[in-house]
């Protein structure tokens, strides 16, 4: 598609839906499957990389969207819908036409297809929600049963299109992943990339292919490369599947891949004929040789989907104490509850997190076994953080090797660090002055969740409909020029459509507002946000008001926080 006339990837959609650009792509299409059933032997044909992606991203997910399917005048297509779910049929129906059935067909999921990147950057999101949007976008598409009676035979994606240390030299972006057998499945690692595999291949019932793997290692001049031995950029990809015997790649075997392809997806980059190692071998050549030579990783079955009756778990931990000294000793117990069928060998893990996400510490135990419906606590003792603040007790219950993933439980409890919050509006003793405004909302003093210390500012949800409410202080003291510091807590599943922490002048500076308005989808939910504004330097002496804006889209009731107003 993308070197069919009319633009670049941004234009995918209106490619297909130009009935004449269809029309010269679904013939090219139709001849290349005829070479295929001539060749007579199997052939993986890689549908679209990344293309159902923007078809996804352009559509806003709607497969009704208008696409030229019979539009295009193709004979064979004239009974398909002229819609973007038609138009992934259209594969399908081409390869029953031309009697190709030596072709397997790879349908390419983007691991950013629903517009978050599950595989960089964007690792508090929950896998399993990504996993159901796009896979309900590809379905009518061919990946679920359909009139043309037959579906999509495999899954293709690409953990990485360049080597990590290109991006990370030439656009200061972070691709690395962490190698670590013990990395959480919510952190930049293979770990959660495995966990992404693994839950489509249970959703869909089908294998994947991985293709464009990058081919730097640790040994790469991280330099373009123009040929010479050495040259290109490095990454770990190719030491993780390859430089521990076959452990690693037998854990991805489990996520369901059947094939591994590397190879650079764009010039520049290192290749298996440049990848020369720190023994002087090039790496893949050498690596690869002796994967085979040792007996690869045997493939087990035809696809993989849900068992009848899996593994399932619901946990919780309690801290002892639950506010604690920085540098104090504390306990946590974590009770873990298997509601579903046995487990052996596998790995409980509990880890320590700060309001912004990152893990404090960990301890895990393995060789864990549940009976159904078993119960078992597990007693931890860490050592309380020295930066006061609210800390998160997570939980994951995983397979052997850290695959599957029967559980993660990002809120399964609480430890405070420090009672004391040395903020000028900390809510520790009450409201402080703090009212809301709007039928929508009212403020009140709360110690349900904090940012520091022990309370906050609750802003609580009511009445119907959208609209707009706020909370606020009059006549704050803050100077001009200061950076006023707001901390806010989103809960998940709001209808708070966007926040805007604010300072606003009295009459002498003309009611001037100056605020920082932040999209609802941008924030973090059940975890703090830090948004700051500064007040103007020519400012007037005294503000007139200081506050957050709330903006709702729907009827909602429920509750965010505020806490830690500081400058």
């Amino acid at each position: 598609m993308n070197d069919e006339p009319g633009g670049s990837e941004s234009a995918f959609l209106a490619k297909a839906q130009n009935a004449s650009t269809m029309a010269q792509y679904f013939g090219d299409f139709k001849l290349l499957l005829q070479r295929s059933r001539d060749f007579g032997k199997p052939v993986v044909i890689h549908l679209e990389p990344d293309g159902f992606a923007f078809l996804e991203q352009q559509t806003g997910g709607n497969t009704s969207t208008y696409a030229a399917v019979a539009a295009s005048g193709v004979p064979e297509l004239a009974g398909l819908p002229d819609t973007v779910a038609g138009w992934g049929l259209a594969f399908l129906q081409l390869r029953k036409a031309t009697g190709a059935n030596n072709v397997i067909f790879a349908v390419h999921v983007s691991s950013w297809a629903d517009g978050v990147d599950i595989s960089t950057g964007s690792t508090g999101t929950s896998l399993q929600p990504d996993v159901d949007t796009v896979y309900a976008f590809l379905a009518p598409l061919g990946l679920g049963a359909n009139f043309t009676g037959s579906t999509f035979d495999l899954l293709a994606g690409d953990p990485l299109d360049r080597d990590a240390d290109y991006y990370r030299l030439t656009q200061n972006t972070n691709r690395w992943w962490d190698a670590s057998d013990t990395a959480s499945v919510n952190s930049q690692s293979f770990n959660r990339y495995a966990s992404w595999l693994r839950l489509w291949n249970q959703k869909a019932a089908r294998r994947w292919m991985l293709w464009q793997i990058a081919t730097g290692n640790s040994a790469s001049l991280n330099t373009y490369n123009n040929g010479s031995a050495g040259q290109g950029y490095r990454d770990n990809r190719a030491e993780y599947f390859f430089a521990n015997g076959t452990a690693h790649a037998a854990k991805f075997v489990d996520a369901g891949v059947i094939m591994m392809l590397f190879g650079a997806g764009a010039t520049g980059q290192s290749t298996h004929t440049t990848d020369m190692y720190s023994d002087g071998k090039l790496f893949l050549q050498s690596r690869v040789g002796q994967f085979y030579a040792g007996g690869g990783v045997t493939l087990a079955g035809s696809t993989q989907p849900p068992p009848a009756s899996a593994p399932s778990f619901t946990a919780s931990a309690t801290a002892a104490p639950s506010t604690a000294n920085p540098g104090s000793s504390v306990s946590v117990a974590t009770t873990v509850t298997d509601t579903g069928a046995a487990l052996s060998s596998g790995i409980v893990d509990v880890e320590l997190h700060d309001a912004a996400g990152a893990k404090i510490a960990q301890q895990f135990y393995t060789d864990q076994s549940f009976s159904a419906g078993q119960t078992r606590t597990f007693n931890t003792t860490w050592t309380a953080p020295i930066a006061a603040g609210a800390y998160s007790i997570q939980v994951g219950v995983f397979g052997a090797s850290w695959t599957p993933t029967y559980l993660w439980n990002a809120s399964a409890g609480t430890l405070q660090v420090g009672s004391s919050d040395s903020a000028v509006y900390s809510f520790e003793t009450g409201t402080q002055g703090w009212a809301g405004s709007g039928a929508m909302l009212s403020a009140a003093w709360s110690s349900s969740v904090a940012f520091a210390g022990t309370h906050s500012l609750a802003v609580n949800f009511g009445g119907t409909g959208s609209g707009t409410g706020q909370v606020f202080i009059g006549s704050p003291s803050a100077a001009a020029g200061k950076v006023v510091t707001f901390h806010l807590w989103i809960p998940a599943g709001s209808a708070i459509s966007s926040v805007q922490p604010y300072v606003q002048q009295g009459s002498a500076g003309g009611w001037q507002w100056t605020g920082n308005w932040q999209s609802g989808s941008s924030l973090k939910t059940n975890a703090w946000n830090t948004i700051a504004v500064q007040v103007p330097p020519n400012a007037a002496t005294t503000l007139y008001q200081m506050g957050v804006q709330f903006s709702r889209s729907a009827t909602w009731s429920g509750t965010a926080y505020l806490d830690t107003v500081s400058w």
